[in-house]
């Protein structure tokens, strides 16, 4: 059992930088980490994922460039970087974790979530 705990969340201006956390309990370095986010009245996407040593990372396009998935395995924590904030990057993030390969699916466990706003 892996129980999931982001923060970091909050209001920034379009443009700006935040970074957003997840600590994790359990196993940590046995999972493949993945950042999802869900805006109002749309589906939640996969934003990326990391894999359990850290050494493979994956990028959905509209984040590719401006957001960077770190770990650290020794804290149990797993980072999100976000810089160039848009508009359209405000939602919910969600922290997830699995057994297995970083892809957008099949994620066992998750965190409660915390809220990004950016602001024009």
């Amino acid at each position: 059992q892996v129980q999931l705990v982001e923060s970091g969340g909050g209001l920034v201006q379009a443009g700006g930088s935040l970074r957003v956390s997840c600590v994790a309990s359990g196993t940590f370095s046995s999972y493949s980490m993945g950042w999802f986010r869900q805006a109002p009245g749309k589906e939640r996407e996969f934003v990326g994922g990391i894999s359990g040593s850290g050494g493979y990372r994956s990028y959905a396009d509209s984040v590719k460039g401006r957001f960077t998935i770190s770990r650290d395995n020794a804290k149990n924590t797993v980072y999100l970087q976000m810089n160039s904030l848009k508009l359209e990057d405000t939602a919910v993030y969600y922290c997830a974790a699995r057994t297995g390969a970083v892809v957008d699916f099949g994620y066992q466990y998750w965190g409660q979530g915390t809220q990004v706003t950016v602001s024009s």
